[in-house]
């Protein structure tokens, strides 16, 4: 069987630079080429980055798309990279001289090109457009009609682009259909809780379906909300894994495999939903044999909550350095939830880079302030006090306010003091929220929603406390000092703007609000759904409530890392002006 060096680059982009990722393409096309690549891939829409929402729609972007393209293949020709087939992702447009789905011809298309030679031996583009949760490729693109397929040393080689795995039809039969040896998937599939286990189950069963070796190329990094964890994963036809990446690490995954030698005639024609095949050849003649070098293996797992916080500390570090931050600012209440936001920061950019400020009132507690400190300690980050007790009062001696606007008008100290701060400083201000509050609206505008991004905004308060004991007892497995103090897990939730105040006065046990909240918020369950459930009557009604009348103020509150299935965003999308109420009449 003939045998092929495949070069898997697991890596990250940065949207809008075309020029920056060219580099990186060229920097992993050589360090590929260095260890006898046969073939190079690189992950979806690499060249502009993913996604490109609404930079599709400007012909300026679409346009140095296509020319970047042609430039790299060009340089990679001049840098004696010729020879080796280099599949990367690009945003193109349709070639089609006739209007498609209600769009003109010459409409954007998220593209993959095989460059060899110094030429784009073969372009394509996305079969199957996702259009639901955070993807809204139906707005952008229109579908590509064929199967590619590359001959590369004696192999044929089938083409894909993420969604083409992931939809019924289409490419994965196409590719048995046209007898491929292997079938070659390039993503940019964003990170949600447990997706690593369905991906792997989808890359089984579509390699069974093919009826050949299947590669699934996964990037890295993160946009805005989204983060890409990376999990590269090669299978046999059988279904087997025969290689899988580090997730959330850039890295080449090199795989030696042995694969069926194509057939002496080019496949042609049309397969699986109507794709006509594109054949190219690039390099006939197979390679001589050579004792096989990279021969696979897994690597390590992360556990549940270890891939959770993974996420938040990828998707933090993303944004700060994508968007040229250096620092950030964190309100420091001795709480669970800065504590935690304050963790991920530092490791995400160091604690040299990490601001912490306590912000005491009267109503501040010695432990809170304690707390606050210790933490500091503890992770070396930068701590400084700020009482607001004299603002507090000059306000009240202005307007006399009382009750809960006197409750928030402390939060809004706070929120003002850390944006004078970062202003004045340059950090950028990072808001504590967590998913329960959110939901629920317990939160202050203007306060403790100040900032520029939400670290945990996806987070429910129950994991908020998981991912705490879990970063203590991963520091403590590893002879590192914990980084969050315990007094912060242990002691009772509270937002301390009144006397004794914790927040289930205001809220139900969190343990049971949550469990509410994941049917109502993340699996769109109904009132009568969760009330079967064994859930309370008048509780689920109260939580509900509290949910649909929030979504003002969700809609104010900064980006924050996805992590669930349904997070508060792009992904759910209720009107702010809404009569409807679960298990009320219209």
């Amino acid at each position: 069987m003939p045998q092929l060096r495949l070069a898997l680059n697991q890596i990250d982009s940065r949207v809008g630079d075309i020029a920056g990722n060219t580099e990186t393409v060229v920097r992993w096309a050589h360090h590929a080429s260095a260890r006898g690549a046969h073939l190079a891939a690189f992950p979806e829409m690499m060249l502009t980055g993913y996604p490109v929402e609404d930079l599709a729609l400007r012909a300026s972007f679409v346009d140095a798309s296509r020319a970047a393209l042609v430039a790299l293949a060009k340089r990679l020709a001049d840098e004696g990279l010729g020879e080796l087939p280099v599949v990367v992702g690009y945003l193109g447009r349709s070639e089609s001289a006739r209007p498609r789905f209600g769009q003109p011809a010459g409409a954007p298309q998220n593209c993959a090109a095989v460059l060899y030679g110094g030429e784009v031996a073969l372009r394509f583009a996305k079969h199957h457009l996702p259009n639901y949760g955070v993807f809204d490729e139906f707005r952008y693109f229109v579908p590509g009609d064929t199967m590619p397929v590359i001959r590369v040393r004696g192999v044929d080689v089938a083409l894909a682009i993420c969604e083409d795995l992931w939809q019924d039809g289409g490419r994965v039969p196409a590719a048995r259909a046209a007898g491929a040896g292997l079938l070659l998937s390039v993503n940019a599939s964003p990170y949600e809780r447990d997706k690593d286990d369905t991906r792997l189950d989808l890359v089984r069963r579509r390699a069974r379906e093919a009826g050949c070796t299947l590669a699934y190329l996964a990037m890295v990094g993160g946009q805005d909300e989204l983060v890409f964890d990376g999990d590269t994963i090669v299978v046999g036809e059988d279904g087997e894994v025969i290689a899988r990446a580090p997730q959330f690490a850039e890295e080449c995954v090199l795989l030696d495999l042995d694969l069926p030698a194509a057939p002496a005639r080019a496949p042609s024609g049309r397969v699986a939903d109507g794709l006509e095949i594109r054949h190219v050849t690039l390099c006939e003649t197979p390679v001589e044999p050579y004792p096989a070098e990279f021969t696979g293996g897994e690597a390590e797992r992360l556990t549940d909550d270890a891939e959770i916080y993974g996420a938040l500390v990828t998707g933090l570090r993303a944004y700060v350095e994508k968007n040229g931050f250096r620092s950030v600012l964190i309100g420091l209440s001795g709480g669970i939830d800065s504590a935690l936001v304050a963790a991920v920061a530092v490791d995400a950019i160091g604690a040299a880079n990490v601001y912490g400020v306590s912000m005491p009132s009267a109503y501040s507690s010695d432990h809170s302030k304690g707390d606050a400190a210790e933490l500091a300690r503890r992770t070396g980050l930068n701590l400084r006090t700020v009482s607001i007790a004299p603002m507090f009062d000059a306000y009240m001696a202005s307007l006399s306010l009382t009750g809960l606007a006197e409750e928030n008008l402390q939060s809004r100290l706070r929120g003002v003091t850390l944006m004078g701060i970062s202003n004045q400083e340059g950090q950028i201000v990072l808001a504590p929220g967590n998913k329960s509050e959110l939901a629920v609206g317990y939160s202050t505008l203007y306060g403790d929603s100040v900032g520029a991004y939400g670290p945990i905004k996806d987070v429910y308060k129950t994991t908020v406390f998981r991912l705490a004991r879990w970063r203590n007892a991963d520091a403590e497995a590893r002879g590192e000092t914990p980084p969050i103090p315990e007094n912060s897990i242990a002691k009772p939730p509270s937002a301390e703007l009144r006397p004794g105040q914790v927040d289930t006065d205001s809220l139900p046990d969190y343990d049971v609000l949550d469990r509410v909240l994941e049917m109502y918020v993340d699996r769109d369950q109904g009132r009568e759904a969760i009330i079967a459930a064994g859930f309370d009557a008048e509780l689920v009604t109260r939580i509900l409530k509290l949910t649909d009348t929030a979504e003002y103020k969700r809609r104010q509150y900064p980006p924050g890392t996805k992590i669930s299935a349904k997070g508060f965003g792009k992904d759910r999308r209720l009107p702010i002006t809404n009569r409807w109420r679960e298990g009320e009449q219209g």
